[in-house]
């Protein structure tokens, strides 16, 4: 099912306007209006919230703001720069989020998210993501994910209680809004309450002739298009100087060889582009525009920048099952959304030496199956806390310089937490003579330690004192554990002296 972001940015123009002033800006508590032309008229065309407090709104007269404000900063409004802002945030989403990206002037963003959702942790990680990095830098917005854009974009502009629609959930997500969240022409809301409609759930269900007869076609579109029973296909934003290549049918094809053969034809030539730049692909955009108006979007991610037309084309084709032709694609583009220079490197060391493996390729092809976020590789962080002594790093990434010490072995397998167990020891430095961990009586056979590990008093009060004693045993079975005791097993500022698992080897 279609799952579209709609962006809500109440304040764009006065958020432009105070990063666009930085430290001149006027503070937060002075109330501001922006200005502009309605015919020989003056109105308020955006206002911040202290301005708002005194009573300010969009549409009211210039003077009229002015008279009810004291202190009032009134400066001018730049609609065709606000635009144009739109639409380079509108580019910087689709580098970040997805493929098809669109603004909605005169304040949101549309983003098609479909198959995308995941790459980001699912849609709440990646909404909350985009409103943090907004607010991050001085621009306050609201998203919503829905079925449709009508939806969305209705629920992201007129309540505040949901920010997820689901598919089953349009319905009650519309029914209590006003009618002007359909988007419909500015007098038609007046004539519908007039006729004693004042919600979307009093005509969403209603015949739609007599509707269609005396309010025309525009109130049946947009209830189609919020309900999903008609397309609203997003226009992508495109970055001029992105390389992309682009093919039109005579007549529509829908094979799945068809899409392969047509998808090897675009590598190749979006890789001659390439080449003539210098540049290496890092992330492909493959969209099927469908005759009904939709478009089939595929994102591809590389980790490093390749001009390889097989290697690319073999990436596309690995995701063609995800394309739903419909009754058929009139045409296809693809485009290098993220391109860097290529640099050259010699094919081996030296006559007669072997070239090193390009794991890049795997990396490739597993990280488009499977999504980029769940491959990695760990590298060691200086730290004596075991579970803090590692993070993740991309699998291409460079070294970073550090290495584990080689003083105490470490198990193959650290838990992500360490896991209690039931156990017997002489204090304070011996070992136990048996566990039970799992439901699991295991008896000691072997065992090496303690290796004491206090805890890293800068990072907060409470590990002051703290100390682990870690021990390495082996069972019966021959199974081998690296277990801990909180504390020295003397003084209880040290730790609870509980038990735990941390690891195993092998």
């Amino acid at each position: 099912m279609r799952r579209v972001v709609s962006l809500f940015l109440p304040n764009w123009s006065v958020d432009r306007l105070r990063r666009r002033l930085g430290a001149g800006a006027p503070p937060l508590d002075q109330p501001l209006i922006l200005t502009g032309r309605m015919g020989r008229k003056r109105v308020v065309t955006a206002c911040n919230a202290a301005a708002a407090v005194f009573g300010a709104r969009v549409g009211m007269a210039a003077t009229q703001a002015q008279t009810l404000i004291p202190g009032l900063d009134v400066r001018a409004a730049d609609p065709n720069d606000d635009t144009d802002a739109l639409d380079r945030l509108a580019l910087w989403a689709m580098h970040r989020y997805a493929p098809m990206c669109q603004a909605n002037p005169p304040d949101g963003v549309a983003i098609d998210i479909t198959g995308a959702a995941h790459l980001q942790g699912g849609e709440v990680s990646l909404l909350s993501d985009l409103t943090a990095r907004l607010r991050s830098v001085g621009i306050g917005g609201r998203g919503v994910i829905g079925p449709t854009l009508g939806a969305a974009h209705a629920v992201a502009r007129f309540r505040t209680d949901q920010t997820i629609i689901g598919d089953d959930g349009i319905d009650a997500a519309l029914a209590p809004l006003p009618l002007e969240a359909l988007r419909l022409p500015a007098d038609l809301p007046a004539g519908l309450r007039r006729m004693g409609f004042e919600r979307i759930g009093d005509i969403a269900h209603r015949p739609r002739a007599p509707l269609q007869l005396r309010f025309g076609a525009a109130l049946g579109r947009r209830l189609d298009q919020a309900y999903g029973r008609s397309g609203e296909p997003l226009i992508p934003v495109e970055a001029p100087e992105t390389p992309r290549v682009e093919k039109v049918f005579a007549e529509p094809i829908g094979a799945p060889e068809t899409l392969a053969r047509y998808a090897g034809a675009l590598a190749e030539a979006l890789c001659g582009q390439l080449e003539t730049r210098g540049l290496g692909a890092r992330r492909l955009d493959w969209l099927c525009f469908r005759v009904d108006n939709r478009i089939e979007a595929v994102r591809i991610g590389l980790a490093q920048p390749i001009r390889d037309a097989q290697r690319l084309a073999r990436l596309l084709t690995d995701k063609i099952e995800t394309i739903e032709p419909g009754f058929g694609i009139e045409r296809m583009t693809l485009a290098a959304s993220a391109a860097e220079p290529l640099k050259w490197r010699h094919a081996a060391a030296g006559l007669g030496a072997e070239a090193a493996p390009d794991v890049s390729i795997l990396v490739d092809t597993l990280s488009n199956r499977i999504g980029a976020e769940r491959l990695y590789r760990l590298a060691p962080v200086e730290s004596d806390v075991p579970e803090r002594s590692t993070r993740k790093v991309a699998p291409m990434a460079a070294p970073t310089g550090t290495a584990w010490t080689p003083d105490w072995p470490r198990p193959t397998r650290l838990f992500r937490r360490p896991e209690p167990i039931e156990t017997m020891a002489l204090l304070p430095d011996n070992p136990p003579t048996h566990f039970t961990w799992r439901g699991v009586r295991r008896r000691v056979r072997r065992a090496d330690g303690p290796e004491r590990i206090f805890g890293e008093w800068g990072r907060r009060d409470a590990e002051m004192w703290a100390v682990r004693d870690y021990f390495q045993v082996e069972d019966d079975a021959g199974e081998r554990f690296w277990l801990f005791r909180a504390g020295d097993g003397e003084d209880a500022m040290t730790g609870s002296q509980a038990w735990f698992i941390h690891g195993r080897f092998g």
